[in-house]
């Protein structure tokens, strides 16, 4: 049987190792309090404007860039795009630029003239007022950060700041996120958020949105 004194000691001991631990978890919750998570710098994407040739998102620095990857045969793309526009017209002025890439335009070995024709009637068939463009399909996979085997919905939409930091993405397939982060007023808010942020880009928890449509085809 072990001495008073030596139980005591043990006690001792105990109580000094938890009374550490407790302080380290503390200070561990308090750091992470204090820091929100870095925002991700958007990788370099090149795409095709017909009449502009191709372009580099790199050029759009300096203004808040909603980026929406788009199949032109959708219906949630198509709506998608006529709401932009609103926004366009709204807060253009202010810095914002809305730009759609399709997706499909290169599907079936179309030639990019082609390509070219499908997005120029995509724009005018629902009155678009920003640039349509196209890009490959593995490009968007990759600039997005996803699988070729996953399933995605469309469109994809993407929301820049000014110095090039993604502030929020969709995520992949449809869920909750989309009615509290894109849905309306909420998508509103996001763009008036980056577009009154000036060229700042504080660290700040970047939330997901996904858009509610048909899989990829």
């Amino acid at each position: 049987m072990a001495s008073p004194t030596a139980t005591r000691s043990k006690l001792v001991i105990v109580k000094n190792l938890f009374g550490i631990f407790l302080l380290s978890a503390v200070s561990t919750v308090s750091l992470t309090a204090g820091q929100a998570p870095a925002l991700r710098k958007a990788p370099e994407l090149a795409f095709t404007i017909p009449g502009e040739g191709e372009k580099l998102l790199s050029q759009y620095r300096g203004k808040v860039v909603a980026l929406e990857f788009i199949l032109t045969t959708c219906p949630h793309c198509q709506a998608a795009s006529r709401d932009l526009t609103k926004y366009q017209q709204e807060m253009g002025k202010r810095g914002l630029q809305v730009i759609d890439l399709a997706i499909n335009a290169l599907d079936d070995m179309r030639k990019p003239n082609e390509a070219e024709e499908m997005v120029t009637a995509f724009s005018r068939n629902f009155q678009v007022g920003f640039p349509v463009g196209y890009v490959p399909r593995p490009q968007m996979l990759t600039f997005l950060g996803v699988l070729t085997n996953e399933r995605m919905v469309v469109p994809q939409l993407v929301l820049i700041d000014r110095k090039g930091f993604i502030h929020y993405q969709t995520s992949i397939s449809s869920g909750p996120d989309w009615d509290s982060v894109a849905k309306e007023p909420a998508l509103h808010e996001h763009l008036e958020e980056l577009v009154a942020a000036g060229s700042t880009t504080t660290a700040r928890p970047k939330n997901k949105m996904v858009a509610a449509s048909a899989p990829q085809k």
